[in-house]
């Protein structure tokens, strides 16, 4: 099946926030935008753009001549499964269509990345592609885990702040309170990777 691309050209100055264009054949969005116009010389646009692959934010500023491919990125809801380790060394992972657990496919570890570690079974992603491809996924803010390993607090430690090492259902070990024990339900930001609350206590 041979599938064809209409292109719609951006000028430079039609780069506004939230626009998604293609640079050097990957996708970027426009995050912020400032028209300057200097004396005697050719305006410019300022921009702070982002790699809708890579995740990282650079400052460009684009000039007259300059013009751009638009594009979109297609989002999508998608179930995690499991993990499978490859001979390779490798890992891939396995997901399935939220509406049809018979529709499955999997997700290689670069499109995945640093978010493997917070998957769990039955998790809620969201998959980004770029012309049918995917691209990168992102996860809840957000996630509940169940504590898998947790040691008791030290005795007589009730000093504020305390932390220490637990591990959760998925393996993931994280600091937390000394007040959390196994079997108690906590929140994660999977932004920062830090514990926010208890949810369920056992």
């Amino acid at each position: 099946m041979i599938i064809l691309y209409r292109k719609t050209m951006l000028s430079y100055r039609e780069l506004k926030p939230g626009t998604i264009f293609v640079m050097n054949g990957e996708p970027y969005e426009v995050l912020e935008y400032n028209f300057l116009r200097l004396q005697q010389r050719k305006p410019v646009v300022q921009t702070k753009i982002k790699n809708l692959i890579s995740g990282k934010i650079t400052e460009k500023s684009f000039r007259q001549s300059d013009s751009f491919e638009e594009t979109e990125i297609v989002r999508k809801k998608a179930i995690f499964i499991y993990m499978r380790s490859l001979p390779t060394g490798r890992q891939e992972f396995w997901f399935r269509d939220p509406k049809d657990p018979s529709q499955r496919f999997s997700l290689s570890e670069d499109i995945v990345g640093e978010k493997k570690k917070f998957l769990k079974t039955n998790a809620e992603i969201e998959i980004s592609e770029f012309r049918e491809k995917p691209i990168n996924i992102s996860l809840p803010i957000k996630m509940d885990f169940a504590v898998k390993e947790a040691p008791p607090g030290e005795r007589g430690n009730t000093a504020q702040g305390g932390t220490k090492t637990i591990v959760l259902e998925n393996g993931l070990e994280i600091q937390t309170p000394l007040f959390i024990n196994a079997g108690d339900i906590i929140r994660l930001n999977t932004q920062t990777g830090q514990y926010t609350e208890r949810v369920e206590k056992k």
